[in-house]
């Protein structure tokens, strides 16, 4: 069927996958924060879809791990505590080094190249105007180099997680973006895991990631605290 910008046109499949789009989206704008309830009444309203295909999409979000079912009570957005965010950089830390020393290895010329014109690209964006942009730049980035890998269930894996995890933490604890500081860092390490897949070197590969993704964590940790202290 042809979609006509209704969603009630549209199949029930097709419904149920709209608002689960909708509701990431509002999720990693931070439109929806950490311990809002979503009431199925007022989604419906909002995104002027019927009841059952919202139902379908939360139990979608909730396999994903972005709302979680609570008895008797309903469904609410993921809050994220202070060892969460230490259990979910800890995956990274050991499954994204893995990839990106097994991407040194293996990855392509052509590979090599839409990395560059990804980081390129970032380097070119300042403020909060580009934050989203950014972000979904940094995604696509951090994900190549883990297809690069090779690694059939290191991609499975890693996939999945940054189907919400940066999303879900970014809007809880950073909504506005990273301190200013932050952005050239980010810029530099990234240009450095680059040197060392250009170079083809595993271990300098795996300590360049390591590194890049110990100070975003320590990023999130320090804004953590700060929020604590207002």
């Amino acid at each position: 069927m042809t979609d006509t910008g209704d969603p009630e046109t549209a199949q029930p499949k097709q419904l149920r996958d709209i608002a689960a789009e909708r509701l990431r989206a509002m999720i990693a704008q931070g439109k929806l924060r950490g311990g809002d309830w979503l009431r199925q009444a007022a989604l419906s309203a909002e995104l002027g879809i019927s009841y059952t295909p919202i139902r379908e999409a939360l139990k979608q979000l909730e396999a994903e791990g972005l709302v979680e079912h609570v008895p008797y009570r309903g469904v609410r957005v993921v809050q994220f505590r202070p060892d969460d965010i230490l259990d979910i950089y800890a995956i990274r830390l050991v499954l994204e080094a893995q990839a990106a020393a097994s991407a040194a290895q293996r990855i392509t010329d052509a590979e090599l190249e839409a990395l560059r014109h990804l980081h390129e690209r970032m380097c070119q964006l300042h403020g909060v105007e580009s934050l989203a942009e950014v972000r979904a730049l940094n995604e696509r980035f951090h994900l190549k180099i883990v297809e690069a890998s090779g690694r059939t269930y290191l991609i499975r894996t890693l996939r999945a997680i940054w189907t919400w995890f940066p999303k879900m933490l970014w809007s809880q604890f950073l909504p506005d973006g990273d301190p200013p500081e932050r952005e050239a860092q980010d810029n530099a390490e990234h240009a450095q895991i680059l040197a060392a897949l250009q170079a083809r070197d595993p271990e300098a590969a795996e300590r360049a990631i390591r590194h890049h993704i110990e100070r975003a964590r320590q990023t999130l940790i320090d804004a953590l605290s700060q929020s604590a202290q207002r």
